[in-house]
């Protein structure tokens, strides 16, 4: 696969097809990119599984953090990786471990492991690299032009308000 450009349709098949996310390298520093980058997913009805083995065993938003992805007691559908590049090969073995396996592994920006999404993908397993999924939740829900940004995205249809939360998401459920 091309990992330099992907479609829209790709890019929300995962998120509408994906509820619960292992967010390796998760921070309980509020400041800190993968905790706002978690909250934004809990707040859109994701479930976010913490791993962080410096955190381990206390809570990051509520949530219970894990040393390894191995220790999640539940089955994960994506994993999202806020480490280094050449951390992925190791994260990689770890998901390949998995049973069942996860239907995604997403890359944060500027983390690309070309050989690593190979693996993956061999295995079944749909990678996305060097793109932020909050970032893209929100281009394709139409959030980010609430800023003035262009999305690249160009839509008829109306934003759905919910309870709660303001969510003009892409989820349906």
């Amino acid at each position: 696969m091309n990992h330099d450009a992907y479609d829209n349709s790709y890019i929300s098949g995962i998120l509408n097809g994906v509820k619960s996310v292992a967010v390796v390298g998760a921070s309980a520093n509020s400041v800190r990119p993968s905790f706002f980058v978690m909250k934004y997913m809990m707040d859109k009805g994701y479930d976010i599984y913490p791993v962080n083995p410096g955190h381990a065993g206390k809570e990051i938003l509520g949530r219970m953090t894990y040393a390894r992805l191995a220790d999640i007691p539940d089955p994960i559908d994506m994993v999202d990786v806020f480490r280094a590049s050449d951390a992925v090969p190791a994260i990689m073995d770890e998901v390949l471990a998995l049973k069942p396996l996860p239907k995604v592994v997403w890359m944060q920006l500027t983390v690309r492991n070309d050989e690593a999404a190979e693996r993956a993908e061999e295995a079944g397993i749909k990678v996305v690299m060097n793109r932020c999924p909050k970032i893209e939740y929100a281009r394709l829900a139409g959030e980010i032009g609430w800023n003035g940004v262009n999305s690249g995205v160009i839509s008829s249809k109306r934003p759905v308000m919910r309870g709660g939360f303001q969510s003009f998401g892409i989820r349906r459920s």
